[in-house]
């Protein structure tokens, strides 16, 4: 069986850390180098859950999207969640790995990911990189459905085909307008509105979207935007860098056995749609 080192050089050769952005905490957490690896857990957070389905499934890393520590700490004291999940790893002799913007912009990538799991053709990335002579990697990317839908019809495969979340998905636009090209981008993404109109796409698949650059990208374009919870977004790019890293192992002949967490790790546990009304004064508390 590898060894851990050589599980993460793999994983750091198709998302080298160096590509991350400077705010990132990317690259290994926890683990021993020299520890043989036979099983490898992937998922979105680095939460308790999943560190305890790591121990029940007898896996010896997990590598998760989201860092466990993004802003940096002064203590894994197990009196803190984040610390609780620490002392649970090496308890258990398991090793975590995070991939962060290192995997959004990779070739295939988080949003690959989100295009194949909506049954996009891809043509490109909506933010290519410059050091990418192939003009492959990116953030984001622009696709198209092999027959126009309409938005409705488009939300609903949305809704149909990516993890179900108590959000669900959130829609902006004319629900009869038909869609062709769509840009997409795993994770919050209204920083991108601007690149999103450049591309001159119908719709834009994100998620995390807020009121007031919905509202302004509203006023400025009738481009439609399909809003999915962060964790639907970029639960489809576990089961792509498992498939990866299978290919890895089947080349070196490691045997390792990957598993995809199902386990649903979005915040947001339920949802209580609003009643329709015809007037905003009939809102409870509204004045008449």
């Amino acid at each position: 069986m590898p060894r851990l080192s050589e599980v993460i050089a793999a994983l750091d050769a198709l998302w080298p850390p160096s590509r991350a952005e400077q705010w990132d905490a990317v690259g290994t957490v926890c683990g021993e180098p020299d520890a043989e690896v036979t099983r490898v857990l992937f998922a979105v957070d680095p939460v308790q859950e999943i560190a305890d389905e790591a121990v029940d499934l007898g896996a010896d890393l997990i590598v998760t999207h989201h860092p466990l520590y993004l802003r940096g700490t002064t203590t894994v004291e197990a009196g803190t969640f984040k610390g609780r999940v620490v002392h649970t790893l090496i308890k258990n002799d398991i090793a975590l790995h995070v991939a962060h913007t290192n995997a959004d912009t990779a070739d295939p990538g988080v949003s690959d990911a989100l295009a194949g799991a909506l049954d996009l053709r891809i043509t490109g990335p909506l933010v290519p990189d410059p050091t990418d002579p192939a003009g492959r990697r990116g953030l984001g990317r622009i696709c198209e459905l092999d027959r126009p839908e309409t938005l409705r019809e488009f939300a609903a495969r949305c809704a149909a085909w990516l993890p179900p979340t108590a959000q669900g998905i959130r829609v902006a636009g004319d629900p009869d307008a038909m869609i062709h090209r769509v840009a997409v981008s795993g994770g919050s993404g209204d920083s991108l509105f601007a690149e999103v109109r450049a591309a001159g796409v119908d719709a834009f698949v994100t998620a995390d979207l807020r009121h007031h650059p919905v509202s302004e990208a509203r006023e400025q374009s009738p481009l439609a935007l399909v809003d999915a919870a962060h964790w639907a977004t970029e639960w489809p790019w576990c089961e792509q860098a498992a498939a990866q890293l299978d290919a890895i192992s089947e080349r070196h002949g490691w045997g390792l056995r990957t598993h995809v967490s199902r386990t649903v790790t979005d915040p947001w546990t339920a949802h209580a749609p609003s009643v329709v009304s015809s007037t905003p004064s009939s809102i409870s508390g509204a004045p008449n």
